[in-house]
């Protein structure tokens, strides 16, 4: 049995360090935050009183790995799961794709086919992208997605109310940043690969409930979480690790894993700083409002054409929090635009805007509302920025990394950090953790 530090308490760290524990081994986690999930967390908002995520964070049926983690720790059962996505132009007029009995890839073809916010022409456009995905994820070889859709005669339409809500929200960079790669992999391994793989789960409680539930698992297998303490540097010789906290103790550890964003990983690890350094990163916006009256029945929906691109309807994902009107989540993805805007703007905006997918806004009280800016939510996927992404293994064979900045094989998502961390884990534990893709369904067969 060795005795293992993790460092950090975001996804990639807790799956680790759940992971090693679940192996046998001793474990220490490290969190210099109050509270577990790093930039998938919720905290008690003090302008509002209220808990607030720190961004609104979704699965889907074809992230395998953080499946298996959820169902790990127990928290499989905190999330809705949800096959029909809504969409709605600024008239407030909605369209709905969902899966049929059709077998893959076309099982979501009928609803499609009625989607009113696209013509027929947009229609043969997306149709003839999607089939150029099918076979394979495409290589990444520096041409950006927004180039490959206009070299595939896409239609402006097209890319405004398909591609863009989709991609900017699932990878968090717009369309002319993002990499070929990343982007048909969304797609193929989402819309294209079965209809289970396309279902949408969202949390039904605050991440941070979502989380916790991994450090109840590590102390039953044996392990300890420390939250408040933060590693300030690391040390590697004669056999072992050492730690230097915050708290002014140093601890000594067989291996450490340092889950941390790359920027602080780059401190830890100054021999990776000039590679981690060049990493680029992309904002996301949350605006939390709470209205006197529910302003609509949905769950959730993709919102066109304007500046929120997704709302959540956390009085209905959440109804134990008991709200009488209606608490949403607006989430506006790659929020470069919004970074520097004043708080009250952004509010007045996001109030204005809703207004017009939803009337009743006009008439409802706002009561009140909050913004959450994560800046540096998550690496930008440009092309080529795989080059900049080390694997687990460093050069010293005590010191292994995850996160979703790492060579996981996915963007930036919570899927790529569970991947990461089961990678991590692996190096140490010596036996495999990743769990397989999603197997292809129906037609898709052909081309797994």
């Amino acid at each position: 049995m060795k005795n293992i530090a993790i460092i950090g308490g975001g996804i990639a760290g807790l799956a680790a360090g759940c992971a090693l524990a679940e192996s046998g081994h001793r474990v220490t986690l490290f969190e210099r935050k109050p509270y577990l999930g790093g930039r998938a967390s919720s905290y008690e908002h003090p302008g509002t009183g209220e808990i607030v995520d720190n961004c609104q964070h979704v699965l889907l049926g074809c992230c395998t790995n953080l499946i298996d983690f959820y169902h790990r720790i127990g928290s499989d059962r905190d999330v809705q799961w949800f096959d029909t996505l809504t969409f709605i132009t600024p008239d407030g007029r909605s369209s709905q794709l969902k899966p049929s009995n059709l077998p893959a890839p076309s099982h979501s073809t009928p609803a499609f086919l009625r989607a009113h916010f696209l013509s027929s022409v947009d229609k043969l456009a997306i149709s003839r992208g999607l089939a150029a995905m099918m076979r394979e994820p495409l290589a990444d070889d520096g041409e950006s997605f927004l180039d490959w859709l206009h070299r595939h005669r896409q239609t402006e339409r097209a890319i405004r109310r398909f591609w863009e809500p989709v991609l900017v929200s699932a990878l968090n960079e717009d369309l002319e940043r993002c990499s070929v790669r990343y982007a048909s992999l969304v797609f193929r391994d989402s819309f294209l690969k079965s209809a289970r793989a396309g279902t949408m789960g969202v949390p039904a409680v605050p991440l941070t409930e979502l989380y916790s539930k991994a450090q109840t698992y590590i102390e039953q297998h044996g392990g300890e979480v420390r939250l408040r303490t933060g590693v300030a540097s690391l040390q590697s010789d004669n056999g072992e690790v050492r730690l230097a906290l915050n708290t002014g103790e140093s601890l000594t550890f067989d291996s450490a894993v340092i889950a941390v964003p790359w920027h602080a990983a780059a401190k830890l690890v100054p021999e990776l700083a000039p590679q981690l350094n060049q990493i680029e990163s992309s904002p996301i916006t949350g605006i939390h409002l709470w209205f006197d009256r529910k302003i609509t029945d949905l769950p959730h929906a993709v919102l066109l054409d304007r500046n929120i691109q997704w709302m959540f309807h956390k009085s209905v994902l959440q109804p134990q929090r008991g709200e009488q009107g209606s608490y949403v989540e607006l989430v506006v993805s790659s929020s470069k635009k919004l970074v520097d805007m004043p708080r009250q703007e952004i509010i007045d905006l996001a109030v204005v805007e809703l207004a017009e997918f939803f009337p009743i806004v006009r008439q409802a009280k706002l009561q009140k509302a909050t913004v959450v800016k994560e800046l540096h939510a998550t690496y930008s996927v440009l092309p080529g920025s795989d080059a900049l992404r080390p694997k687990q293994r460093t050069h010293d064979p005590r010191v292994v990394l995850a996160g979703d900045w790492t060579e996981t094989g996915w963007p930036a998502t919570m899927e790529g950090a569970v991947r990461s961390g089961y990678l991590a884990a692996a190096v140490i534990a010596e036996r495999e953790f990743v769990v397989p893709d999603l197997p292809a369904s129906g037609l898709m067969r052909m081309f797994a």
